[in-house]
């Protein structure tokens, strides 16, 4: 916030903030002749989509004051895009501009009142938010004065002429030193101590407390040839404090972090050690390949670690463009200091380690520390090359030029190449840091602090970025040997003049929310730029963002795309391979895919859309930057988030988080006992064993990446320990958190035979109740539980390697409708109807699975006409009658009449799911409130602050008196979402703080309107799918007997596998949506119906009245309805209500205000009160807008919906 005075003596207070496109309204009307003449006419929109920087000043009461827009080349065409420094140089060759220290302003406008202070303000956020910068230049027609505002900042430096037409331009140029300078930096004396404590005492009392209040003076005292202590001053007054030393605990870094990409931090010694012996090459190499492949940066380059001058690294390749996860975790202080431990150390200076790592690039190794086989590390015996930071404070008004610091101290260690640091994990990101690299720490690291490192080299200003070219192939081999695709790399370098590939802008329009980020019509098709490697030298990777941007420039791109596609491989990762590694994946954005319309292509004909839009490519996640974004920070999240489960919830949460593109989480883990799902193991099979939810699938996982954003650990809990937050894993190693999210849900279990003896002609009456029993004893090999694919995949290698569809009977126990989908698919395999068994135990409700009359007949006659046996109300008595149980000969069982033993060769159980004893045992133990399930609070909260929970494995506490509500009557996917929501504010600062909801409110439970939603193949082939609103389970009579059930649509027979269900209820809302089909249908396509009007399913009732509907599947495959399937359709939605809810017309109230006074009879009119709307919608402006906004829609999605005809076409 700053203050700013108007020549008459008004005062507003100001801040700067990004431009935003809705800003160009008020942008525009600040724009005056003057304006055209000293920047040209401009198309606003245009500008701003290719500005590297566009900064807005608003007042206090968001009112824009000024605007400013700055790219990285000239305007006005005085010099080619990608040619311009040596025109500038020529100019004036005491100005030593470069891309990376000059932008060019191409825009200012500012309110008459206020324009001087609005012009120095902007350019003074500029410089501080750009430390790298150093030049403004604005060019004008040369016959043109500046005007009173901008003379008083620019400095005319001379004449250059025009390109394109004969004209001299005048260039003028701001510098940096006249609006937020470098900071001088020199040798602490005692004296500054009082300048220094009232910043250190504004962040941090401890050490005032612990060394007493002259601590720092006498820090000061203490310098040596070892110890020194640097300030940078303003005005005389000293603002920042650094303290260095040259003694580093080097066997400890060694111990802890894997520091082979800096070569140890050491000199190079001949007797350095730096490959395994022979007989370790081999399990050394898994090792190296396991690290590179989920994305860490280590893997990038050894770099030779004698003291670097700038000449021999002045020639970086810039045009080695690539991908892959690259390790990010940056720490962030706001002018932090270090913590007291570290002053303890100021002796041995041991930079501490970092427990975590940034998901997509640290190794397994960053997040367990229990002891492992121990690979080979090499041995470095040359001197340090590294000295730390131990204390660092610097006042927030000059955080942005922390590194002015750096090259005072590297000059007080000429003979030193590295800089250290260690912080605790959890301080913010400041600034300094961001130009730090995290070191990956090892699986023994015992220090609990992260450690970064900068090499002098980083320092380094004059670097010159240019197209690659075969004879840089020797120098890229040599950056690139470390990598594992190195080969690719070079391939690829080698092919790279002869042909190249462009982005498929098409398909990823139709397919990514890429508009989220761009104009999409305001880039041509050649200005997208497809990368496929990007390799860096870590030492280089705070320029990342500069290399991007400079590859735009060069390259004549405005967008760059990298694509994921998705790679399972064994072990404990699965990790995306695309071209090769990147180490620039985080200073992207992950795109969300976009949900597709499944299109009648055959009915549409001509009318479908283009073959780009509608084809069917691998999936893979999408990852993108643009010109907008190379000078857009990203916000670091370095708090350690763990996920223990998989299941819909977790993997809901976790992609909430990933998405949000500006900010970037550094910890984000998943313990699971199958690492990620998604790995297609079932692709081939049409069928699948167990129903789905519809949340999500292989494709919706290939289309996230998760992995390259999310450490994965593949194991179960068994243990929390809350006092040192850490989860126990099976294998006894721990994963620490700092927030711990539980989404482990419910599984089916093995069941607990009765151990009834069915000879005495025993009946379930007379058998004790086992169901809450636990078996305990060991699980038979050919009893199968199916609860993820895994489960699935071990299943049908069972029966295909013992011959299961030839010989043998399956029983399939249990009354969920997993156990149709399962006989349905034993069926499909081969397995003869007549050998299987489908064994229905006594229900524990009187709803059923399916809760459809009509769909149950259909498949029961199925089942029958099969040749499947079922059994109803059957209890499992014994295995093997009482034998031992492995593996299963014979299963045994009770029921109301008769009991009956079946021979068995597979047994299949689908028993009603509950909480894992495993899981269950460590809630327990870690004192964690359970009353049958989880006990959260209505923000997920257990009795643990630091301890969340969602899904099917959590209640709500008692207190809300809710107890037949639980998340298990939700859609999963956004019981996920709200649980990120839910956390969000703990990271985002964008967003407001959270306020505790009224006392009288406090009790209620949240109600979320997602649909739940179940599908699957059922025997007799039919494809079914159940969509319906969330509520206590109910039978359909039930609900039908009520007198506000609503409509009741139906289409087809069940029978005949031609069934559609639609329930209207009474608010004329789709409710309920169930199909049972012979033939595949678009699922997403339904989906999409759910929580609809039925006016707008085109009078859906009143053609069902008229006897109009004889078919649904039909019906909604009739091109008028495939943009309500449209993922947009619902902002349209949105945008109209906004429209009827608006006041347009000042004598006249909305038609939403109406509909209110109308309900509240405010007022009575004399026709009926829709006669009355209609009247009155058709009178007023409101018809024109909301005909004007339709129209808007279809023709921006056109390409996606070409079959919708609007004026002007036709």
């Amino acid at each position: 916030m700053s203050a700013l005075t108007s020549p008459r003596g008004k005062v507003e207070v100001v801040h700067c903030r990004r431009t935003e496109s809705q800003d160009v309204y008020c942008i525009k009307s600040l724009i005056r002749k003057f304006t055209h003449k000293l920047f040209g006419k401009l198309n606003i929109i245009y500008l701003l989509e290719k500005a590297n920087l566009a900064v807005t000043l608003c007042n206090d009461k968001e009112e824009i004051m000024a605007q400013a827009t700055f790219l990285d080349y000239p305007n006005w065409n005085v010099a080619k895009q990608d040619d311009w420094v040596s025109v500038f140089r020529e100019l004036d060759s005491d100005i030593p501009c470069t891309p990376l220290n000059t932008l060019f302003m191409h825009l200012f406008v500012a309110v008459d009142e206020y324009s001087v202070g609005c012009c120095k303000e902007i350019l003074r956020t500029v410089y501080k938010a750009v430390p790298e910068l150093h030049f403004i230049f604005l060019i004008v027609p040369s016959y043109m004065s500046l005007g009173s505002t901008l003379i008083t900042v620019f400095d005319q430096v001379g004449n250059i002429p025009c390109l394109t037409y004969e004209e001299d331009f005048a260039v003028h140029i701001c510098h940096r030193h006249s609006h937020y300078p470098q900071l001088h930096v020199r040798k602490a004396r005692v004296e500054d101590h009082d300048d220094l404590m009232p910043i250190f005492m504004r962040y941090d009392t401890i050490l005032k407390e612990t060394y007493g209040e002259y601590f720092l003076a006498e820090l000061i005292e203490a310098q040596d040839e070892e110890n020194h202590a640097v300030v940078c001053e303003v005005e005389g007054a000293a603002v920042g404090f650094m303290s260095v030393c040259s003694r580093v605990n080097m066997q400890l870094l060694h111990e802890c972090f894997d520091l082979g990409p800096f070569h140890g931090l050491c000199f190079p010694h001949p007797d350095d050690v730096l490959e395994s012996p022979q007989e370790l090459s081999v399990r050394g190499s898994q090792d190296a390949e396991l690290r590179s492949s989920s994305q860490s940066f280590q893997k990038i380059v050894e770099e030779s670690q004698e003291p670097v001058s700038p000449d021999a690294i002045e020639n970086i390749q810039g045009k080695i463009a690539g991908e892959a996860a690259s390790e990010e975790a940056l720490s962030v202080v706001q002018n932090g200091v270090s913590e007291p431990e570290d002053i303890e150390k100021l002796s041995e200076a041991s930079p501490g380690c970092a427990q975590d790592h940034r998901g997509s690039s640290r190794s397994l190794a960053s997040l367990l520390r229990p002891e492992e086989p121990v690979h080979f590390r090499p041995i470095y015996r040359g001197a340090s090359a590294a000295f730390c930071i131990q204390l660092f404070c610097i006042d927030e008004k000059y955080e942005a030029r922390s590194l002015d610091f750096m090259n005072f101290v590297f000059s007080l260690f000429s003979d030193k190449n590295f800089c250290v640091i260690s912080l605790p994990h959890l301080t913010p990101e400041f600034i300094l840091i961001q130009n730090f690299v995290k070191v990956v720490p090892f699986n023994t690291c015992t220090v609990e602090q992260d450690l970064y490192v900068f090499h002098r080299a980083g320092l380094l200003k004059s670097i010159n970025i240019r197209f690659a070219t075969l004879l840089d192939t020797p120098a890229v081999e040599n950056l690139v040997s470390t990598l594992m695709l190195n080969k690719n790399i070079l391939e690829d370098l080698a092919h790279y003049n002869k042909a190249h590939k462009d982005p498929d802008v098409e398909y990823i329009r139709s397919h990514y929310n890429i508009e989220d980020f761009i104009y999409f019509s305001h880039h041509q098709r050649e200005e997208h730029g497809h990368i496929h490697h990007f390799a860096l030298n870590p030492i280089f990777r705070h320029y990342t963002k500069f290399f991007l941007k400079e590859i735009l420039r060069l390259g004549f791109k405005s967008c760059l795309y990298y694509p994921v596609y998705p790679k399972s491989r064994e072990g404990k990762f699965q990790n995306p391979y695309a071209h090769s590694l990147t180490s620039a994946l985080h200073y992207l954005v992950p795109v969300r895919p976009r949900r597709q319309i499944v299109y009648p292509l055959e009915k549409l004909g001509i009318n479908a859309p283009s073959k780009e839009v509608s084809k069917d490519l691998m999936s893979y996640a999408l990852n993108h930057t643009n010109r907008k974004l190379t000078l857009e920070p990203k916000i670091a999240v370095n708090a350690r988030i763990v996920v223990v489960g998989a299941s819909s919830v977790g993997i809901s949460f976790l992609e909430t988080l990933v998405f949000c593109s500006h900010l970037k989480f550094n910890n984000l883990t998943l313990i699971s006992t199958h690492g990620l799902p998604g790995k297609e193991l079932l692709d081939t099979e049409k069928r699948k064993f167990l129903a789905s939810d519809h949340c999500f699938n292989d494709k919706d996982y290939a289309l996230m990446s998760l992995c390259s954003w999310v450490n994965v650990v593949v194991g179960r809990m068994t243990g929390i320990d809350r006092a040192t937050k850490h989860v126990v894993l099976s294998t006894d190693e721990i994963v620490l958190y700092d927030h711990l999210i539980l989404c482990t849900g419910q599984q089916y279990q093995v069941p607990c035979p009765t151990g009834a003896d069915i000879s005495q002609h025993l009946t379930d009456r007379e058998v004790p109740n086992s169901s809450q029993r636990r078996y305990t004893g060991k699980v038979p090999c050919n009893h199968f539980i199916l609860n993820e694919e895994e489960d699935c995949f071990k299943a049908l290698t069972w029966i295909r390697n013992n011959f299961i569809t030839t010989e043998g009977n399956v029983i399939v126990y249990g009354n969920t409708i997993d156990t149709y989908t399962t006989v349905e698919t034993l069926l499909n395999l081969g397995v003869s109807g007549s050998r299987i068994h489908l064994v229905q135990p006594p229900p524990a409700s009187s709803i059923t699975c399916i809760n459809n009359y009509s769909v149950e007949s259909a498949v029961a006659d199925a089942l029958r006409a099969s040749g499947v046996t079922i059994y109803r109300d059957a209890i499992l008595a014994q295995w093997n009658d009482g034998l031992h149980p492995d593996p299963i000969y014979s299963a045994s069982f009770t029921a109301p009449t008769e009991p009956f033993r079946l021979q068995c060769s597979m047994f299949f159980s689908f028993c009603e799911k509950k909480v894992d004893y495993e899981t269950f045992k460590a809630l327990n133990d870690a004192c964690l409130v359970y009353d049958g399930r989880l006990v959260i609070d209505t923000s997920f909260h257990t009795n643990d602050i630091a301890i969340r929970a969602a899904g099917s494995l959590t209640k709500f506490s008692n207190r809300y008196y809710s107890n037949e509500w639980t998340h298990s009557n939700f859609s999963s996917k956004e019981i996920g979402f709200q649980l990120a929501a839910a956390m969000l504010y703990l990271f985002d600062p964008t967003l407001e703080p959270v306020t505790e909801p009224p006392a009288d409110l406090d009790r209620l439970i949240p109600m979320y309107k997602g649909a739940k939603i179940q599908g699957g193949i059922l025997p007799g082939s039919y494809h079914y799918l159940h969509i319906a609103k969330p509520a206590i389970p109910t039978p359909l009579k039930t609900q039908m007997a009520q007198p506000d059930y609503g409509l009741q649509i139906v289409t087809g027979s069940a029978e005949n596998g031609t069934y559609f269900r639609i329930h209207i209820n009474k608010y004329k809302m789709v409710e309920t949506i169930t199909c049972l089909s012979k033939e595949p249908f678009p699922a997403s396509n339904y989906i999409r119906l759910f929580g609809q009007h039925e006016q707008l399913l085109n009078n859906l009732c009143a053609r069902y009245n008229e006897n109009l509907i004889t078919d649904l599947y039909s019906y909604f495959t009739e091109p008028w309805c495939l943009a309500i399937f449209h993922d947009r359709f619902i902002d349209l939605r949105k945008e109209l209500r906004q429209i009827l809810a608006s006041k347009e017309q000042e004598d006249l109230p909305s038609i939403e205000q109406l509909a209110h006074q109308m309900e509240d009879e405010e007022i009575n009119p004399a026709e009926k009160p829709r006669q009355c709307l209609k009247r009155v919608f058709e009178d007023s402006i409101y018809k024109t807008l909301v005909e004007r906004s339709t129209l808007d829609y279809l023709r921006y999605n056109r390409y996606l919906l070409p079959m919708y005809a609007w004026p002007g076409i036709i």
